[in-house]
């Protein structure tokens, strides 16, 4: 079996409301739909999320690196992925596609994705007991704030309450940011759990003074309240609130040097940031970790949802909510079937690989 099509489709998915970070407000979510078509009529799906905002390529840089990849597909023979280890087969085929080459981390995960999809669609099983989890079980998922006033985000707090959530992420540094903690602790309650994330915008003595102010409120972990691993070591022996790192860590590498360092106690894991699964179980092996969204549309958060299922192999799970419900943020999507969010959990759909399938009206609607 042989790969005959790449198609990479970027799509643009709108929000609800304009999505606001102390990084910059985005209307839409640019995305890439890598599909790769077999002589078998298979085709594994795969997604390229572009990190624009934190620094990362854009959107074209990406599409060009996906490009660059049709002719060594084209060359790879995926026989093995019917043979007794699909998922050793299809770990070789990603490395014999990517190896030299300097992917960006969101076009080497879509890349792993797909073939990845591929592989369980070959072997007739779902992605998580392709990654050898013994089981499936709904993802607990936090709810994601934008940042605003107090009011309206307490409001929006109540809201996704009112549908299931009891762990909740407030994005600061914009202003307000006690205020804003304090209105979501009230409209939800002390047993709700409350996270910030500040994405790396406070100096070191600013983040200090915030988060001690913060303690008193009980907030459950701060992700890059301050950027690079020397000021959130620094951080870190400064407040009793646990320390996240999210842009300051995405590589395997990256995180032995934080827990070296001891520079946080967790790490939020994108698999558009860290390029893939297989990092990002690197990852998890230096640190606990949870799964986050980069603002992924379907075939992105059912890949993190089924990774998801596998963590545990790696290191006990800290019991933490994933922050996989962004699907929730959009006005509209490209898939007609995907993983079901309800309860505050994410459901993966049934099936082979990662069980979406995707809507061919709502890809003309939305390709850019």
């Amino acid at each position: 079996m042989r790969i005959t099509e790449l198609e990479a489709i970027p799509l643009a998915l709108p929000f609800r409301e304009p999505y606001v970070t102390a990084s910059g407000t985005l209307e839409r979510r640019e995305t890439i739909l890598l599909r790769l078509g077999t002589d078998a009529g298979l085709v594994g799906l795969g997604e390229a999320v572009p990190l624009s905002l934190r620094g990362g390529e854009m959107l074209e840089g990406v599409l060009r690196a996906i490009g660059k990849l049709a002719r060594r597909l084209r060359r790879v023979e995926l026989a093995a992925l019917e043979g007794e280890d699909p998922l050793g087969a299809a770990i070789d085929a990603f490395v014999e596609v990517a190896a030299g080459r300097r992917l960006p981390p969101p076009a080497a995960a879509a890349l792993e994705t797909a073939i990845f999809d591929l592989a369980g669609k070959v072997a007739g099983m779902p992605l998580w007991q392709l990654l050898r989890a013994e089981e499936v079980e709904p993802v607990e998922c936090n709810a994601t704030l934008v940042a605003g006033e107090p009011a309206s985000v307490a409001a929006a707090a109540e809201s996704w309450a009112n549908e299931g959530f009891r762990s909740f992420k407030l994005k600061l540094g914009t202003g307000d940011d006690l205020d804003q903690v304090a209105a979501v602790r009230e409209a939800t309650g002390e047993s709700a759990r409350i996270r910030v994330d500040a994405n790396g915008s406070w100096a070191l003595g600013d983040a200090t003074s915030i988060l001690r102010r913060l303690e008193p409120l009980g907030v459950e972990l701060a992700e890059e309240p301050v950027s690079g691993l020397r000021d959130l070591a620094r951080l870190r022996a400064g407040t009793s609130i646990p320390i996240a790192a999210d842009e300051s860590v995405s590589s395997p590498k990256e995180a032995v040097r934080a827990a070296s360092a001891g520079a946080c106690d967790l790490v939020g894991v994108k698999l558009a940031k860290v390029g893939g699964i297989g990092a990002a179980g690197g990852i998890v092996s230096a640190l606990p970790s949870y799964l986050s969204s980069a603002l992924d549309g379907p075939v992105g958060i059912a890949a993190a949802a089924h990774a998801a299922q596998a963590i545990g192999r790696i290191r006990p799970d800290p019991g933490l909510a994933h922050g996989l419900a962004t699907q929730r943020l959009f006005a509209d999507g490209y898939a007609r079937r995907e993983c079901e969010l309800s309860d505050g959990h994410l459901h993966i759909p049934t099936g082979p690989g990662l069980g979406v399938q995707v809507d061919e009206a709502a890809l003309a609607r939305l390709r850019i």
